[in-house]
């Protein structure tokens, strides 16, 4: 057991110091891989942050229920006590039509047409605030309050629930598929660096061979290079998008100024960052294996 922590412990000792020999080279192979994981990450943090925000902030949803016309105040009520009793509703507001008019008058202006009226046109209504926020729960809401008696018609605004369902799915997929595409990307940089890696030691590999290395000996130096190079570019990744947020969220906040709300972007927690780190250097690793499996078999001792 001492004989291969031993082992490893040179092969990545010497992986580190091969990348120390070659600064730039490293730094611009840390970058490339930066900057393909980068992209998806920022487009998973501001999807993070905007679902946050759009459940923290989003208005509660409200159905309203209109009462026919020949509808009397006595049913008025008991449709009130009925509502009292259902479950899934957190409040109900009962508006009758006189004041539903004066709220008219003062949000249009239109007093002098709505005084030629020859009657108040707008029925009694109660307004519903739903516990659930789902559009499925809203549609169930409606469907039962139609069968209702002396209710005319119900309107749900379902829609924009509908709509930000439909806005962070498309978001979610946006992402997989940019970090699919880009960890392929990742894989074939680390996979051609392997490969030109072995190009250049391809007589230390027969030396290697011919003195009885096993394979496992000669491949564990290139598979530390993959996954170090690999972890230093999400930590790359992970610099990339913090000093984006940082200056985006000066940005915005005469944005969240205008509108009165905490518009900031958060950046990654610690359990986040290091499920990136582990990703990377798992990419890296996997890039590495593929390339020495693929190349290393071609050098066989003559």
């Amino acid at each position: 057991m001492t004989s291969w922590l031993a082992a490893h412990r040179r092969a990545c000792s010497g992986t580190l110091a091969r990348l120390l020999r070659a600064p730039l080279a490293s730094l611009f192979n840390i970058a490339v891989i930066g900057t393909a994981l980068a992209l998806p990450l920022g487009f998973y943090v501001v999807l993070a942050s905007l679902q946050g925000l759009a459940r923290d902030y989003s208005p509660q949803p409200q159905l309203s229920l209109f009462l026919a016309p020949e509808a009397s105040a006595a049913e008025a009520r008991a449709i009130g006590e009925r509502l009292k009793a259902r479950s899934g509703i957190s409040a109900s507001r009962f508006v009758p039509r006189a004041a539903a008019l004066e709220t008219l008058k003062a949000r249009t202006g239109l007093d002098d047409i709505i005084a030629g009226l020859p009657g108040n046109p707008l029925p009694d209504a109660w307004v519903v605030t739903a516990a659930g926020a789902d559009a499925a729960t809203l549609d169930g809401l409606r469907g039962e309050f139609r069968q209702w008696p002396k209710v005319a018609e119900v309107h749900v605004d379902s829609d924009w629930a509908r709509r930000l369902d439909q806005l962070l799915g498309l978001g979610r997929h946006a992402v997989l598929l940019l970090a699919t595409a880009l960890a392929f990307a990742l894989v074939a940089v680390t996979f051609n660096t392997i490969r030109l890696q072995i190009l250049t030691q391809r007589d230390e590999i027969e030396v290697a061979k011919l003195i009885g290395a096993t394979d496992g000996w000669i491949r564990r130096p290139f598979l530390y290079f993959g996954a170090i190079t690999g972890t230093a570019g999400g930590a790359a990744a992970w610099l990339m998008v913090w000093a984006v947020l940082a200056l985006f969220n000066d940005r915005l906040q005469p944005l969240a100024a205008l509108y009165g709300l905490p518009l900031q972007l958060a950046h990654l927690d610690a359990g986040d960052s290091l499920t990136l780190l582990v990703f990377a250097a798992a990419l890296g690793w996997f890039g590495a294996w593929l390339s020495v499996r693929r190349h290393l078999g071609a050098y066989n001792p003559r």
